[in-house]
């Protein structure tokens, strides 16, 4: 199916009776066709946000087929149930930032995705802090940009060494800005984001990693999971805040292991489940099938 004149739109509002007959009739007497439609209501249990989620996938008429023409078309319905409404044209593709540190295995299978055309977006830039992927990157045809950052030192150089991540970071969103970036996904980054990078990226940032936390952490996780005995081993993608891995999550996986496995293998699985539950929550967020829920995400599979 073409998707030309395709779009998906997403609410989020205040729960109330007549929602999804408000939307789906309006929709009806516009002349779309409704292709796929889900909807949620956070109304149970302690912390329920009370709020309803909806996405709907429908293709209108060629009069219609313009964002702005349906946000028109919406403006009473958005205004009457207090609604963030979003309509997503999805002939436009979205354009995704990888950013990287020296752990391939994300970007080698996001890259492979892209390539064979199971990811739908555009990558115009790869990132990272070291060269180690530069000729990975090339060999997709994708422009990898070097900013390095200095090595970690003593106390006396945490002040510039802060300067010098905060002046990285300013390139980073100088990158985002120049490219028209809708998403970037930390693909193994190993780098935490200052509060400002966090904000400036809101609910546009992916990050991915083993699901030990708060245990193991540090260094070599995996090897510290094999020494404990660990018996399941996992990974999170989240959306990225100020709050270092306590994004709101978009998906996580786990698999079995046992004493017959050593380190190297608690690592080598960790790092597939790593890849497919990165690659998704990209797509599912490239699909507008995620929405957030105050500390929650709430994802239309």
């Amino acid at each position: 199916m073409s998707l030309d004149h395709q779009f998906v739109l997403t609410v989020t509002c205040p729960d109330a009776k007549g929602i999804v007959h408000a939307v789906s009739g309006l929709l009806y007497q516009a002349g779309c066709n409704i292709v796929d439609s889900q909807q949620f209501g956070d109304l149970d249990g302690e912390g329920a946000s009370g709020l309803f989620f909806m996405r709907v996938h429908f293709q209108a008429p060629p009069q219609l087929a313009s964002v702005a023409t349906l946000q028109g078309l919406f403006a009473h319905t958005v205004q009457q149930f207090g609604m963030a409404a979003r309509f997503h044209a999805l002939a436009a593709r979205p354009r995704v930032l990888l950013m990287v540190s020296q752990h391939g295995h994300c970007l080698n299978d996001l890259l492979f995705r892209w390539k064979s055309g199971s990811l739908a977006a555009d990558i115009p830039a790869i990132v990272s802090n070291h060269e180690t992927h530069r000729s990975l990157a090339e060999s997709y045809g994708i422009p990898f940009h070097h900013l390095p950052l200095p090595a970690a030192g003593g106390a006396t150089a945490a002040a510039s060494r802060e300067a010098a991540k905060r002046a990285q970071e300013r390139e980073v969103e100088a990158l985002v800005e120049r490219e028209r970036i809708d998403l970037v996904v930390l693909a193994r980054y190993m780098q935490i984001l200052s509060p400002e990078l966090c904000t400036a990226l809101a609910g546009r940032a992916i990050n991915i990693h083993h699901s030990f936390l708060p245990s193991f952490k540090g260094a070599r996780p995996y090897f510290q999971a094999h020494a404990r005995g660990v018996k399941l081993i996992g990974a999170t993608a989240h959306y990225v805040t100020a709050d270092l891995d306590e994004g709101p999550i978009i998906e996580q996986d786990v698999q079995r292991v046992d004493h017959t496995m050593s380190a190297e293998d608690f690592t080598a699985a960790g790092r597939d489940i790593e890849c497919m539950v990165l690659a998704r929550a990209v797509r599912w967020h490239l699909e507008h099938r995620v929405l957030v829920d105050g500390r929650k995400c709430v994802v239309f599979r």
